[in-house]
């Protein structure tokens, strides 16, 4: 299934997409389980699926994130050799993770916003790996029974902000500079994601593009890794990194400018698409 989450009439709801439209979850569905993270948190998507009503156009809702509030965004920098070749550094031994805030993150066919303060607002196209079911200290090999699936994600970097210190956080969690969507692909619809390949198009022109196999550490290796730190739990949301292309690394430097559209398409999942504003 394809889950989204999206505003019809103000109002946030959620559903399933299903060819060129959605269908609402119902009402008292939906008196149970406000969002998509208590569906998952529940474990009740198969049941999310027997519980649909009202059908929609794409086109009459404005699309949030698929899941608009996780308790943790969890991204991975240097994790495709074609990007760790690109900055010039070396393999990392561990996986090099750093957090985005929700509120940096929107939804597919809204405009990502570079903010006043810089004109470096860079494009990282990334697969979103969503948790489903919670866990502490997961071993490598149970790690695929603890995701719910994938989206495809847009880790929109102000790579000045990025660059002040050696802590990503700055330039990676400004308010709307990032994207996530269109949907959630739920990992039964998709059971090899390594087997999928990632391009990331500005203006329709190829920037980056790469099998998920090139990752230097597995999506298991990734939720071994922090879930040994932190708990992790249904909705959190880990962006496994980005494939060299990045404009920051281009001669000269490609950055994204009011009026643009940037696309992040993923094999087996469809395409993250955005357009571009300035900060009012």
């Amino acid at each position: 299934m394809r889950l989204v989450s999206f505003l019809t009439g103000g109002q946030p709801s959620y559903g399933v997409a299903e060819g060129n439209g959605l269908r609402e979850a119902a009402a008292g569905f939906r008196s149970r389980y406000p969002d998509l993270r208590a569906v998952l948190t529940a474990n009740a998507v198969a049941e999310l699926g027997r519980s649909l009503d009202r059908r929609f156009g794409i086109d009459a809702v404005t699309l949030l994130p698929p899941v608009p509030n996780p308790d943790k965004i969890l991204c991975v920098g240097l994790n495709y050799l074609s990007h760790i070749r690109e900055t010039g550094r070396e393999a990392p031994r561990h996986p090099s993770i750093f957090v985005r805030f929700p509120s940096s993150v929107r939804g597919h066919g809204v405009p990502l916003i570079r903010p006043r303060v810089s004109a470096q607002f860079d494009f990282e196209g990334e697969l979103a790996v969503v948790i489903g079911r919670p866990g502490r200290r997961i071993a490598a090999a149970d790690a695929m029974d603890h995701v719910a699936g994938y989206s495809a994600f847009n880790d929109g970097s102000i790579r000045d902000f990025q660059r002040h210190t050696t802590q990503f956080w700055p330039g990676k969690s400004f308010d709307d500079s990032g994207s996530m969507g269109p949907w959630l692909v739920t990992r039964d619809d998709l059971p090899d994601p390594a087997a999928q390949h990632l391009r990331t198009l500005l203006n329709g022109e190829v920037m980056q593009s790469a099998p998920l196999s090139d990752l230097a550490f597995t999506i298991p290796d990734i939720i071994a890794y922090v879930s040994q730190v932190t708990e992790l739990l249904p909705g959190d949301i880990i962006a496994t990194g980005t494939p060299g292309g990045v404009g920051l690394f281009r001669e000269p430097p490609v950055f994204m400018r009011p009026g643009d559209r940037i696309e992040v398409e993923i094999t087996g999942i469809g395409t993250l698409s955005n357009p571009v504003a300035d900060e009012i």
